[in-house]
């Protein structure tokens, strides 16, 4: 059964969240903001009135979540005067102490993302190493473990673009990831990611180990401002491959964005290119490469501002983006993240998307660097 001091410190970390996040405050907003939709011509500007929505949506979650927490623990404090009278059983309010810290650590982690960036959805690209087959068998268990988290997490995902492998796996995929924080999140999975195993694909039975990267970029949404030079911006069109009927192979409904990229702080000049296969409507692939493409541009403007942060507090940022960041040992039942040095036996639960611990363990060590 749990402790009184167990029951004191939920009882306090409830009230500083109540404090940290001024939920007094908030929900004096939200009722200003809504008088703002009261107006007679407010649905008249529908982005302007979206976005109003929006700010309101994105307040009122912080108070439901606070809410919740609230709840959680009244229902922990009751309990375990009732156990004491003999009208509960001690695994009841144990059960009861374990919901309220989860949802009280689900809000505490929530409340580290407070870059403007963090709120956004994801654009996620899998590219598999070097090593053929082995490598493109490791990508596509990578893409599986994040669709899996991100269905777990009621996330909403589409495959923008996906290259099959030679016999197995895949060359790459582009997949966005629509939903509140799922940049916030999936931020710690930028970098490099190593298998080690013995591999199905080796006659010898060998142990082999495969790499794949992981590259994670902001999904921009109407409330983000970005600008794209329509002189930089040249498409080609192309027949889809892969399944999806006649229609996808005979119609040139495949896209190919190609932008010529001058960055503005150091003049140096690239081509960005996009494709995109998500649909059989060639305008609608058109703009959902075009999101692609402000998202990439808003990443590059983020990773400047990174870039001078840490000129700035040197030696204070910790994070290169691109490194290895997690080994997989399959052989060993070990999953480590070299940043953190978090680790689980749980390979099965990890490759079936049960990443939550890695992310908080990234979160807690680095988001204190990022404000």
């Amino acid at each position: 059964m749990i402790t009184y001091d167990q029951l004191k410190d939920a009882i306090e970390r409830r009230d500083a969240l109540k404090r940290y996040l001024d939920i007094d405050g908030k929900r004096i907003q939200v009722e200003e903001e809504e008088l703002r939709t009261h107006v007679p011509d407010f649905w008249e500007h529908p982005t302007e009135a979206q976005a109003q929505m929006k700010k309101i949506k994105d307040l009122q979650q912080w108070i439901t979540g606070y809410e919740e927490v609230d709840k959680a623990v009244g229902e922990v404090e009751t309990g375990f005067e009732f156990v004491k009278e003999g009208l509960l059983e001690e695994n009841e309010i144990d059960a009861l102490y374990t919901d309220a810290m989860s949802k009280i650590e689900n809000l505490e982690l929530r409340n580290m993302l407070r870059r403007e960036e963090d709120k956004l959805g994801v654009v996620l690209k899998i590219n598999s190493g070097a090593g053929g087959t082995e490598s493109q068998d490791w990508a596509s268990m990578l893409m599986r473990m994040y669709l899996r988290w991100c269905e777990k997490n009621g996330y909403k995902t589409s495959i923008a673009n996906i290259l099959d492998g030679d016999e197995a796996g895949i060359k790459s995929c582009t997949i966005n990831v629509e939903g509140d924080f799922a940049y916030g999140y999936l931020k710690s999975e930028n970098g490099v990611h190593r298998l080690v195993r013995v591999s199905p694909y080796n006659a010898q039975g060998k142990r082999m180990t495969s790499f794949a990267s992981v590259f994670v970029t902001p999904l921009v949404d109407d409330t983000i401002e970005v600008k794209v030079d329509p002189a930089c911006v040249s498409w080609d069109t192309f027949r889809s491959g892969g399944a999806g009927g006649q229609n996808v192979n005979k119609v040139e409904s495949g896209v190919r964005l190609r932008y010529q990229f001058t960055d503005p702080y150091t003049g140096e000049q690239e081509e960005i290119l996009i494709e995109n296969t998500e649909t059989r409507d060639q305008p609608k692939n058109k703009e959902n490469a075009m999101r692609q493409l402000r998202s990439i541009l808003y990443d590059k403007e983020l990773q400047h501002r990174l870039q001078e942060q840490a000129k700035i507090e040197a030696g204070k940022m910790k994070i290169e983006w691109g490194s290895q960041i997690r080994s997989y040992v399959f052989d060993d039942r070990r999953v480590k993240d070299h940043r953190t040095n978090h680790q689980t036996s749980d390979v099965n639960g990890v490759m079936d998307g049960d990443i939550d611990g890695f992310i908080k363990a990234y979160l807690m060590e680095f988001s204190g660097n990022e404000d």
